[in-house]
């Protein structure tokens, strides 16, 4: 089933500015045990979005209802995916007058990853596509996505599951999916999102877990050298969790840590429970 401003339907019309310029925003949220995990996480990042691009908010309460429309008729675990665009305007760049959202709420099957990738690691490269710079958007989940699309066209080899994205000044910021964190003397490093990148929500609440453990957190920029010599390496996001990284590029020496493997017992406890909000 997907709901597009509250009504059950298929299509949206060909004159939104979601379609036709990107104009908008989107929510990919884990559904585990009938409960959208960190949902209140996720409305405040699509509401500050909304802020940012001058996009008026639906509300807690309609999406919240929507949310719980559609998660009724599925059986879960399942991925919620919220959308917010500009609406429907004329053609050119200037918003129309006045401004109505479009909002579409769809629920997907949970994606079957193996358990190994979560147990023992994945493998990742480097990608060539280079995020641009422009702190404006930065960290914001907008509809514009072209060069994490340009990144994962790059492989089709099954046994990489990820790629690593540096912007044009060679500093790694993330995954074309994910975020990225390494630990280099029981110390947890991730890259800043002042410039470029994703913001998400799964990387805020491995933060906050692991300063509530007593662990030092630092953001920092970061070079593929800095990341080769790293004790250990993750990605994560909202719907694989962490991904422990065991080979990257042709280097296979990298581990699931102690570090690692103690966050990501942390972390699976709260999403089980669904209860990411305890902060």
């Amino acid at each position: 089933m997907i709901l597009v401003n509250g009504a059950i339907h298929q299509h949206i019309s060909v004159s939104d500015r979601g379609f036709q310029y990107g104009d908008g925003l989107f929510e990919t949220i884990a559904v585990l045990n009938t409960c959208p995990v960190a949902f209140d996480r996720h409305l405040k990042r699509l509401k500050d979005g909304c802020k940012r691009l001058l996009i008026p908010f639906p509300g807690e309460e309609i999406l919240l209802s929507e949310a719980q429309t559609l998660i009724a008729e599925q059986p879960t675990p399942a991925v919620l995916k919220i959308i917010i665009t500009r609406g429907s305007g004329g053609r050119g760049y200037r918003q129309p007058d006045p401004i109505n959202a479009t909002r579409v709420l769809s629920l997907h099957p949970y994606p079957d990853y193996p358990i190994s990738y979560q147990e023992h690691g994945i493998t990742a490269r480097f990608c060539e596509t280079r995020l641009g710079l422009n702190p404006l958007l930065a960290g914001l989940k907008h509809l514009n996505r072209l060069e994490q699309v340009l990144a994962r066209a790059e492989w089709n080899d099954g046994s990489i599951q990820e790629g690593l994205m540096l912007d044009i000044n060679d500093q790694v910021i993330e995954g074309t999916m994910s975020n990225l964190f390494y630990i280099k003397s029981h110390t947890l490093y991730t890259p800043p999102l002042t410039l470029s990148g994703i913001a998400g929500i799964m990387r805020g609440i491995i933060i906050q877990l692991a300063t509530h453990e007593g662990l030092s957190v630092i953001e920092q920029p970061t070079t593929k050298a800095e990341l080769l010599v790293a004790d250990e390496l993750f990605v994560c996001n909202s719907i694989i969790g962490i991904w422990p990284i065991k080979k990257l590029d042709e280097h296979d020496h990298f581990r699931c840590g102690s570090v690692t493997q103690h966050l990501q017992t942390l972390l699976n406890h709260f999403r089980n429970e669904g209860n990411l909000n305890v902060f």
